[in-house]
């Protein structure tokens, strides 16, 4: 299953380097990824592959939550399919 992984937040040192390796701990790959600083906020868009993950999604989710914590971000996963019927003009 492919997703869409999307991080907002106050810009800081390391969320690239957080994000990413909790993915590929998880055997997430990246296979393509957009981020921009707008003002002081930091914004990205990743998309990946699910289909080597080593834990569950419900559990990836999890982790990726504990990091918007400590950090002060907001981190949301979509299905993939289901982000470009929401975004379909």
């Amino acid at each position: 299953m492919k997703a869409i992984i999307t991080v907002v937040g106050k810009d800081k040192v390391g969320i690239i380097a957080a994000v990413s390796a909790e993915l590929a701990g998880c055997g997430v790959n990246i296979l393509d990824i957009s981020q921009t600083i707008m003002q002081d906020n930091f914004t990205m868009m990743m998309s990946v592959d699910l289909s080597g993950s080593s834990v569950s999604l419900k559990e990836l989710k999890a982790r990726l939550n504990g990091i918007g914590e400590r950090m002060g971000l907001v981190i949301n996963m979509y299905n993939e399919e289901l982000f470009n019927s929401m975004h379909r003009v």
